[in-house]
């Protein structure tokens, strides 16, 4: 059975760090694209960061750029999302996402990826 299972958010204070895991089992997560979307309140579900299969390229929203890293683990089969300096407005309600077409090159569109966590909160308020 396909399942990604996202953990690792919480309260944080402004400037403050947080590292989410995404953790998958049915399926290698080093042979597909895996992404990290988040959605606040009233606001579209939005890509923040994938990473590619094959060469593991990256690629990043504007706003998180040099603040959020996406990393892979192939031994563990999970996939990180290492956030630091965080904002307001990074508050949301943060997914990982599997695109089972396995395409080379990840994609930020929601619409890309067919597999989805629950999602974890993510808090950032002082």
């Amino acid at each position: 059975q396909v399942q990604l299972v996202e953990s690792g958010g919480g309260l944080v204070q402004p400037g403050g760090s947080l590292r989410l895991s995404c953790a998958a089992s049915g399926f290698t997560l080093a042979y597909v694209p895996v992404a990290w979307f988040r959605q606040a309140p009233g606001k579209e579900r939005e890509g923040v960061s994938c990473i590619s299969p094959r060469d593991s390229s990256t690629n990043y929203e504007g706003s998180v750029k040099g603040r959020f890293t996406i990393s892979r683990d192939n031994a563990k089969n999970t996939v990180y999302l290492q956030m630091h300096n965080l904002k307001p407005e990074d508050t949301a309600v943060y997914y990982c996402a599997a695109d089972m077409a396995r395409p080379a090159i990840c994609g930020l569109g929601p619409m890309e990826y067919d597999y989805w966590g629950q999602g974890t909160q993510v808090t950032v308020s002082s």
